[in-house]
C-alpha cells in the first residue's frame, strides 16, 4: 500500500500562450492577454471551489519589460483594469488578493490600485490569490538576503535556508505543491526557483486562454497519482 497523497494546498501557474492564441486567430497580442484574463477569472473560481488554499499566478516577470513597449503598456492597462474590476468579486467570494514583486517598477497610479485592492480584501480568510507581478525568482532570493542582512548587521554566519524563508516574497505562504505551465514550454522561467525545490510539475500544450476547468481537473488528477518523497524513502507493500 502506498502512502496517502497529501492535499494540494498551494497551486502555482505559469500562464503561457496568450500571444500565440491571438496570433493563430490573426488578432493583436493584446487580445490574447484579454482572453487570458477571462480564463484567470474562471480558474480562480474553480480553485476556490476545490479547496485550494493558495493560488499563485505568474502575471508579469522581471524579464517581460523587454517586450515591445506597446505590449507592455497594454499589459499595465489590463492589470489596472483587472484590479478595478475584480476586487468586488474577490471580496464577495472571501478571496484575499496578494501581489508579490518589485512594485517600484510600476506607475504610482498602478501601485495605488494594488494597495487599494489588497486593503479591500485583507480581512478575507478564504483562498489567497497571490499574483506575481514584476517578479523574478533570482530577484526574490537577492532581496531576501539583503533584508535578512539588514536585520542581522550583515553577519551571514547564522543564515540558514529556514531563516531566509520568511524573507522571501511568499513570506508566510506554504511552498507550492504543484506547478502548472500551459503553452507547451517545459521550463520554470525564473519563477519561485527557491520555493519550488520539491514542487511537482505539470506541463500542457494547451494555450492559457483555452485552459478550462476540465484541464484543471486533469492536472489535479495527475497530481493525485504522484508519490512525493521529499528526499525520503517511502515503503510500499
Amino acid at each position: 500500500m502506498s502512502s496517502q497523497q497529501a492535499p494540494l494546498r498551494h497551486l502555482a501557474i505559469i500562464m503561457d500562450g496568450n500571444g500565440r492564441w491571438a496570433r493563430r486567430r490573426m488578432m493583436p497580442r493584446v487580445m490574447g492577454h484579454r482572453q487570458g484574463a477571462r480564463t484567470v477569472r474562471r480558474i480562480v473560481r474553480a480553485c476556490a471551489q476545490q479547496g485550494v488554499e493558495v493560488l499563485t499566478l505568474f502575471a508579469f516577470s522581471t524579464e517581460n519589460w523587454q517586450r515591445p513597449q506597446d505590449e507592455v503598456e497594454s499589459l499595465m492597462q489590463l492589470f489596472m483594469e483587472s484590479l478595478e474590476r475584480e476586487t468586488n468579486p474577490l471580496q464577495e467570494n472571501n478571496i484575499r488578493l496578494r501581489i508579490m514583486g518589485e512594485r517600484s517598477g510600476f506607475s504610482p497610479d498602478l501601485q495605488a490600485a494594488i494597495e487599494r485592492a489588497e486593503a479591500a480584501t485583507a480581512s478575507n480568510d478564504g483562498m489567497i490569490l497571490n499574483v506575481a507581478a514584476n517578479y523574478g525568482g533570482r530577484w526574490d532570493i537577492v532581496q531576501a538576503v539583503q533584508h535578512w542582512c539588514q536585520d542581522h548587521d550583515g553577519d551571514v554566519s547564522a543564515l540558514t535556508p529556514e531563516a531566509l524563508t520568511p524573507y522571501l516574497a511568499t513570506g508566510e505562504l506554504p511552498e507550492p505543491d504543484l506547478l502548472i505551465r500551459t503553452g507547451g514550454e517545459h521550463r520554470i522561467s525564473n519563477f519561485m526557483i527557491w520555493q519550488m525545490a520539491y514542487t511537482e510539475f505539470y506541463f500542457t500544450d494547451v494555450l492559457w486562454p483555452d485552459f478550462d476547468e476540465a484541464e484543471l481537473s486533469a492536472a489535479f488528477e495527475d497530481f493525485a497519482q504522484r508519490q512525493r518523497r521529499f528526499g525520503r524513502v517511502i515503503e510500499s507493500c
